[in-house]
C-alpha cells in the first residue's frame, strides 16, 4: 500500500492498533510473540519479492549480525555485533564470506555492539557500539589489525555508536545514540541492564540547554530496600532538577550525527536532537539521509504513538529531542499514553526549531540501516531501501499486531513507502518464527553491492519478547540475503 507522508500523521497516531505497510487489523500481539526450537530454517520460497526480481541465501549461521560491506573486489563482509537487547554478550566480530557461504573470522574485540561497517580506501571501518567500554570507530585492515579511531563515544546506554558511512568529502560519518528512552534515566533502563552498570550515565546535550524543572517519580532498582526518587532530564538517575537550570553541552554529545574527516582523531558535529540515529546512508545527490528510532512507551516518561522518521541532515540543524518527535512537539494529547496525562516539556525553551521528516515509517518500526538504489539494472533509482528489524511488543510498546519485519523502499521526493521484501502471509504478518515458515526473521541492514545490482539484507535473527523486559535472543540465527533483478531490461 503506498502511504504519502501527509497521510502518515494521523496513521502513525492509530499504529499501535494497526499493521504497518498494507494495515491489516487482526490480533495476536507484536512479532516477537512467537515460540522457537533450533536450529532456524530458511527458505527463500517463504519470502515475497517483486515480479521480476528473486532472492536467495548467501550464508546462515550468524550470531546477531547488523551490517554488510564489500571490499575492493566485491567480497560481502559482515559484522556480528556480539550483543544483543536481553543482554546476551558474544565477541564482536568482522566475518569474510566465502563464495561457498563458509564465514571466516577476520576480526574480533569488545566494545559492543558492532553496528556497522563500510570499506573505504582499502580497509573497513566499524562502529563499536560501545555497550561495555564506550563507543569507538575502528579501523581494520583485511589482515585483521585494528586501529581506533574515535574512542570513548557516550554509548553506555539504551543506544549506541551507529554507522559509519563515507560521504562525498571522503569524510566517515556516524551516529550515536540516546541513553534513555526519552531524556529521563529511569527503571527500564535498569531492566536493560546498564543503569546497574553504571548509574551516573545519562544524555549529554551538543548544546547548552536550560530545564523546565520538570522531574519524574519512580521506583528505585538501585536501593537494597523499595523506595521511591524523583528524576530530572540530562542529569543522573535520582537526580531533581529546577526550573531555568542550565546543562552545558559536551562534546561527544548523545543524539547526534557526526563527522570525521580524514586523519583526524576529533570528530565534528554535523547535527544533534536526534533519539537514535541508526541509519546513515548518502543520496545520489549527495544529501545525507538518516533513519531515526522513535520514542517507546516505557520508562518515566513514556511517549505514545511516535514514529520511526527519515530525516534529510542539515548541518547544523537540532532534530528535536527530547522536546519534539517528527518535527511535533509532545506536549499534546497526540502522545499521551492512554490513561495517563499529556507529556511535558523538558526544556524551557527548545534549542531550535525541528524541521519535518522526509519520511514516516509505522510506530515500533525499527526502521533501521539502508541505502540508495544507484543502477537502471536493479530499479528505483534515488529511493531508499530500509530493513525494518519489528517491534519489540511489549517492551517498547503494544501493538495489535506485528509491526515491521521487512524490507521497504522510500521515494524520498514525497515520502511514499512501499514494501520491497516481506514474508509471504495472508494474516496479520511478522518474522518467520511467528508465522511458522523459513523466511524472514529481523532485517537490520539493507545494503547494495558496488555494481549496484544486487541488494543484500542482514537478517539479525530470531529475537523474542516473552513479556516486558523479557527478551530471549537466539544465536547462529543470522542469515545474510541477496536479492537481484531477474529481468532487468524492464525497469521500473
Amino acid at each position: 500500500m503506498r502511504i504519502p507522508l501527509l497521510a502518515r500523521p494521523l496513521l502513525a497516531a492509530c499504529a499501535p492498533l494497526l499493521l504497518s505497510g498494507c494495515f491489516h487489523l487482526f490480533g495476536g500481539g507484536g512479532g516477537g510473540k512467537a515460540d522457537f526450537k533450533p536450529p532456524r530454517r530458511v527458505d527463500p520460497q517463504d519470502v515475497a519479492v517483486p515480479e521480476g526480481y528473486r532472492i536467495e541465501v548467501v550464508a546462515t549461521g550468524l550470531t546477531y549480525p547488523t551490517g554488510v560491506a564489500f571490499d575492493g573486489e566485491g567480497t560481502p563482509y559482515v559484522t556480528e555485533s556480539g550483543y544483543s537487547y536481553g543482554e546476551d554478550f558474544a565477541p564482536g566480530r568482522l566475518l569474510r564470506v566465502e563464495k561457498d557461504g563458509r564465514l571466516t573470522e577476520v576480526a574480533k574485540g569488545e566494545h559492543q555492539p558492532w553496528t556497522g561497517v563500510t570499506w573505504h580506501q582499502g580497509a573497513f571501518y566499524v562502529a563499536q557500539g560501545g555497550e561495555q567500554g564506550g563507543g569507538r570507530i575502528v579501523r581494520v585492515t583485511p589482515g585483521g589489525l585494528m586501529t581506533p579511531l574515535v574512542s570513548s563515544l557516550p554509548s553506555l546506554g539504551d543506544h549506541h555508536t551507529n554507522g559509519p558511512v563515507v560521504g562525498p568529502d571522503g569524510a566517515l560519518y556516524f551516529g550515536v545514540g540516546t541513553a534513555t528512552n526519552s531524556g529521563v534515566v529511569g527503571p527500564d533502563n535498569a531492566s536493560m541492564g546498564w543503569l546497574k552498570r553504571n548509574p551516573a550515565f545519562h544524555d549529554v546535550p551538543c548544546r547548552d540547554v536550560t530545564l523546565a524543572g520538570v522531574n519524574y517519580p519512580s521506583a528505585n532498582p538501585l536501593a537494597l530496600q523499595s523506595g521511591q526518587v524523583h528524576t530530572g532530564a540530562f542529569v543522573p538517575f535520582g537526580t531533581e532538577t529546577k526550573p531555568g537550570q542550565v546543562i552545558k553541552g559536551g562534546m561527544p554529545c548523545s543524539g547526534a550525527v557526526f563527522r570525521l574527516v580524514p586523519e583526524a582523531t576529533t570528530p565534528e558535529l554535523v547535527a544533534w536532537g536526534f533519539r537514535n540515529p541508526f541509519g546513515l546512508a548518502f543520496a545520489p545527490n549527495g544529501r545525507l539521509y538518516v533513519t531515526e528510532n522513535g520514542y517507546d512507551v516505557r520508562g518515566s516518561r513514556p511517549l505514545f504513538g511516535a514514529a520511526d522518521w527519515m530525516w534529510e541532515v542539515e548541518p547544523g540543524g537540532w532534530y528535536g529531542f527530547p522536546d519534539f518527535a517528527g518535527g511535533n512537539p509532545v506536549d499534546q494529547e497526540w502522545f499521551k499514553v492512554p490513561g495517563g496525562e499529556v507529556p511535558k516539556r523538558v526544556l524551557q525553551e527548545p534549542p531550535g526549531t525541528p524541521p519535518q521528516p522526509v519520511a514516516a515509517f509505522g510506530v515500533h518500526s525499527s526502521s533501521n540501516r539502508f541505502d540508495f538504489s544507484r543502477n537502471p539494472d536493479f530499479g528505483h533509482v534515488g529511493e531508499a531501501f530500509v530493513a525494518q528489524f519489528g517491534d519489540q511488543a511489549p517492551d517498547t510498546g503494544k501493538t495489535m499486531a506485528p509491526v515491521g519485519f521487512k524490507v521497504v523502499r522510500v521515494d524520498v521526493s514525497n515520502g511514499v513507502i512501499e514494501d520491497f521484501v516481506a514474508n509471504k502471509d495472508k494474516g496479520s504478518g511478522g518474522p518467520a518464527s511467528r508465522l511458522r515458515k523459513a523466511g524472514l526473521e529481523r532485517p537490520i541492514d539493507a545494503r547494495f553491492e558496488p555494481s549496484g545490482r544486487a541488494l543484500y539484507i542482514v537478517d539479525f535473527g530470531v529475537m523474542l519478547v516473552k513479556g516486558k523486559g523479557d527478551l530471549r535472543p537466539f544465536q547462529q540465527t543470522g542469515v545474510l540475503w541477496r536479492v537481484t533483478r531477474a529481468t532487468p531490461e524492464a525497469k521500473p
